[in-house]
């Protein structure tokens, strides 16, 4: 049987969908957490949201893009994941004469290999998600003592939608404004996606009795959270920088990059907001990936008609 296979893909789609649906009113809390804009903690953000966003439609803010897309942003990852793990293995065990099997540095290679996928395709998926998403906090509460390009905006959204949010920042920043915050993004995902489906597999493996032939939904539901929340927890020093760096820019132009939001940041605010959000990124992590992995798992299952659960 060849390496490559089409199922992984579809899976991750159904996977992707199922994660945006459960995780993107946290997401947006998350997000506008580590924008900036003097919200301090989770309780005052969510009541602003509430407020402002025509309440619980402020937190599905944004949300029509990142279904469409982040579904298939997915799809891409957990295939090249399954697929670049299924290679690794399969070549090193016809060099041994061995029956495939994954090791952990099988998995800790697919895993980078994923995570720089993952930035060419979501970079700008995820930039048009948060500038949407703050789109309910107007430019003159976002940094006082800033200009804003968009005075005539006179407050409203400077946005109408995904397209046009799209549309705009190709016409005013070219083709590589999509990938603002590309740099944090890689320096947030590489390794972070080595956080997400290590534990995950070794998870399943230690939550699975030895005499089960694969782990049952209960498991993989328990270990996609668990590595969710791993990977959400410790990446989020670096997602507060992405964050910030794709959200620069609805109103105004704070950051010249990587290095110099990290210096702005932490001059203004001290070492404390490398953290913002990092419970809601961890709460947040959990069901999100539960629902990425049980979907992912089971339509897998369903797709080649096994009887049992499989790791990626």
């Amino acid at each position: 049987m060849g390496s490559f296979q089409l199922e992984d893909f579809a899976a991750g789609w159904i996977g992707g969908a199922a994660s945006v649906i459960v995780g993107h009113p946290l997401d947006t809390v998350k997000t506008r957490l580590q924008a900036g804009g003097g919200l301090w903690n989770t309780l005052s953000c969510i009541r602003m949201v509430y407020k402002k966003g025509r309440r619980v439609f402020g937190f599905f803010k944004g949300m029509s893009f990142p279904l469409a897309s982040i579904a298939v942003y997915n799809s891409v990852v957990f295939g090249v994941f399954s697929n670049t793990q299924r290679f690794l293995s399969q070549r090193r065990c016809r060099e041994l004469e061995a029956s495939p099997s994954h090791t952990l540095s099988d998995l800790l290679l697919a895993s980078m290999v994923a995570g720089v996928v993952s930035v060419g395709l979501g970079g700008p998926v995820d930039l048009i998600k948060i500038r949407l998403q703050m789109q309910t906090q107007p430019f003159r509460e976002a940094n006082q003592h800033l200009k804003p390009r968009a005075v005539a905006l006179g407050g409203q959204p400077a946005y109408h939608g995904p397209v046009h949010c799209m549309a705009t920042i190709v016409r005013s920043e070219g083709l590589p404004g999509l990938y603002r915050g590309a740099s944090a993004m890689l320096l947030r995902d590489v390794p972070g996606y080595c956080l997400y489906f290590i534990p995950y597999v070794f998870l399943n493996e230690w939550i699975t009795p030895e005499a089960c032939a694969g782990p049952s939904p209960c498991a993989v539901w328990l270990a996609g959270g668990m590595a969710g929340a791993i990977s959400w927890g410790t990446a989020t020093p670096m997602d507060v920088v992405k964050s910030r760096l794709q959200a620069d820019g609805v109103y105004f132009s704070k950051y010249k990059g990587v290095l110099d939001c990290i210096s702005q940041s932490y001059r203004e605010e001290g070492l404390k907001v490398f953290f913002r959000g990092i419970t809601v990124n961890a709460v947040r992590g959990f069901p999100m990936s539960a629902a990425m992995f049980l979907g992912y798992e089971l339509s897998l299952q369903a797709i080649r008609g096994d009887h049992t659960v499989t790791d990626p």
